[in-house]
């Protein structure tokens, strides 16, 4: 495992530990936890614009569509 060193504002800081102690957590593993929250959510983020873009160019759209039908051929048989 690394070490990362950096630094927080004293506001910041106060509210950590509080709510590090208030969990009954050490402060790295709330960072952690938190960190590795905040990466999911703009890794999910990304995915959802990803979704969006496709849905606003056209030869995506036709593309889906055409497996659409072709799917439905599929079920049906």
């Amino acid at each position: 495992m690394a070490t990362y060193t950096s630094t927080l504002s004293d506001s910041l800081l106060k509210k950590l530990s509080e709510k590090a102690k208030a969990l009954a957590v050490p402060k790295n593993k709330l960072i952690e936890t938190a960190l590795r929250l905040y990466l999911e959510h703009l890794e999910k983020a990304e995915y959802i614009q990803s979704y969006k873009r496709a849905s606003e160019d056209n030869d995506t759209l036709l593309m889906a569509e055409e497996g659409m039908v072709e799917y439905l051929k599929q079920i049906e048989k």
